[in-house]
């Protein structure tokens, strides 16, 4: 039987990771066609609110609300119900088993189930320094795991982590499960503050499923350009997957 083939430009999210509306509409005009799908954290947010998710989603672009929601469970069961009622297609909850089953009772509430809950496992810019400092003994991919298991118990759609970690993910959730990985940096670029990074052709290798990138194409003399060359890279990664 034969399988539907990925394409790859669905699989890419921008990181809209600029301070206004105007900062945003100036890179997705140079981008054109070249991104469908966009991500929006806590600076746009905070500049912009609910309006840009609402321009967004107008101009036909798929919406990655990035917020790692926190909280009491009453705040957090009424924030993603609120979310839900915008359209959005993916939001972060970090990885906490009230917060997780709160999201969850939130969205049933506001009878939007397309939204894809994904849970925050481990920053990608934290090592295991950082964890020993927050009191964690565990490592990174052990932990990353076990906050992955702990989504996939709870009814949460997928994780986000590195690229390095959707093999071991994988051993602990069903294939159904989506691993959205950020951190993503095209050969020969740098880390800039993420201590975990990783390529598009191995993140995909190795079980990923969207890739998160922002300053390789934001940052770029030419963004479409870079756009297409990593959608490039991820067909041809995605293809070899089968």
């Amino acid at each position: 039987m034969s399988t539907v083939q990925i394409q790859a430009r669905d699989r890419l999210i921008l990181a809209l990771d600029v301070p206004s509306v105007s900062e945003a509409q100036r890179l997705l005009s140079q981008l054109e066609d070249g991104v469908r799908f966009v991500k929006i954290g806590l600076e746009l947010y905070t500049a912009a609110g609910p309006e840009i998710v609402r321009r967004l989603t107008e101009q036909g672009k798929k919406v990655f609300l990035d917020l790692k929601f926190l909280d009491i469970e009453e705040t957090v069961r009424r924030a993603t119900a609120r979310v839900a009622e915008m359209g959005v297609d993916f939001l972060t909850v970090h990885a906490n088993r009230k917060a997780l089953r709160a999201a969850i009772q939130g969205r049933k509430e506001s009878g939007n189930s397309n939204l894809k809950l994904l849970a925050v496992t481990v920053l990608t810019n934290f090592d295991a320094n950082d964890l020993r400092d927050m009191g964690i003994q565990w490592n990174v991919a052990d932990l990353v795991a076990a906050r992955a298991k702990l989504a996939a118990e709870a009814g949460l759609d997928g994780v986000v982590a590195s690229g390095e970690e959707p093999a071991a993910i994988r051993q602990k959730v069903g294939k159904d499960f989506l691993i959205v990985t950020p951190g993503i940096r095209p050969a020969g670029k740098g880390k800039n503050e993420h201590a975990r990074v990783s390529t598009p052709a191995h993140a995909i290798k190795a079980g990923a499923d969207y890739l998160v990138v922002g300053r390789p194409i934001r940052d770029a003399a030419e963004p479409r350009a870079a756009a297409d060359a990593i959608v490039a890279e991820m067909q041809t990664a995605f293809d070899a997957r089968g």
